[in-house]
């Protein structure tokens, strides 16, 4: 159902635009010139939709988002497996979306892909069907997400970064520029390369998450445990659960490392022995 009494002004909306009588269309939404709007689409109050957008399929928009020219929200998955289902995209709160970055909704009846609130999509990225991403996340220039790819909250993407599908990428984790990402990243760690490896603890990251002494102390040991100590992953997993004083940073580093499906992302050391 379409909200109540709600009245757009019409200086909003561009007499080019075309809108689906469904849409749902929030408070003080403004839409440019030629931007396209499918039936099944909802758009949040305050949310600024640009020339050229088109937003189709089942596809929730949240509150205070710009999504600039030429973007696509809610297309259908490049996925061979997909067959016409009802599908979804949800997209958060106050999230930037740049020229002609993709968004695909998921394979699957009732499945979905998400992005979080407070998110910058920058030029030319993709976020392929089943993705979940976080809150907080920078994709820059034409970053990739494969299907099924899991980014945790405050993960940047570095521009031209390629991730396989299924991967997963820790929070407060940092990719290089170009890299090729076929392993799960821990998070609070920095990866580049082609194939990526892990080169160092996202200090600047961390410290910018405002996290405290004890908590950057412990990630510290943590990462020496496990890249530095040659310790295999449940080795090193031990050793982090019997010696470092818990926190919930560390909780969460120890829960990420032990649902690691792919294997992680080995350091540069590790690869040169």
């Amino acid at each position: 159902m379409k909200p109540e009494s709600v009245v757009i002004p019409l200086h909003k909306i561009h007499e080019t635009a075309v809108i689906h009588p469904n849409a749902r269309i929030g408070k003080d939404v403004e839409i440019g010139p030629y931007a396209v709007i499918g039936e099944n689409v909802l758009i949040g109050d305050g949310t600024q939709i640009g020339a050229h957008v088109v937003v189709d399929g089942w596809t929730s928009i949240g509150k205070n988002c710009v999504i600039y020219s030429s973007a696509s929200i809610g297309a259908e998955p490049q996925d061979l497996k997909f067959r016409g289902e009802k599908s979804y995209v949800f997209i958060g709160d106050n999230t930037k979306i740049r020229e002609f970055a993709t968004v695909n909704r998921a394979t699957g009846e009732g499945e979905e892909t998400r992005v979080g609130s407070n998110c910058l999509l920058m030029a030319y990225t993709h976020v392929a069907h089943n993705c979940v991403v976080g809150n907080h996340v920078i994709m820059s220039n034409a970053a990739t997400l494969a299907g099924h790819v899991v980014v945790e909250d405050r993960a940047v993407i570095g521009g031209l970064a390629g991730v396989h599908q299924f991967v997963k990428i820790g929070r407060n984790a940092m990719i290089g520029g170009a890299s090729k990402v076929v392993q799960d990243i821990p998070p609070f760690v920095i990866v580049d390369g082609h194939p990526a490896k892990v080169c160092g603890l996202n200090s600047v990251g961390i410290a910018r998450a405002g996290m405290g002494t004890v908590a950057r102390s412990n990630l510290k040991k943590a990462y020496k445990t496990l890249y530095r100590s040659g310790l295999s992953l449940p080795q090193a997993i031990a050793v982090m659960e019997q010696e470092l004083e818990a926190c919930e940073e560390v909780e969460h580093m120890l829960r990420f490392l032990r649902n690691a499906e792919r294997g992680i992302c080995r350091g540069r050391r590790e690869s040169d022995n």
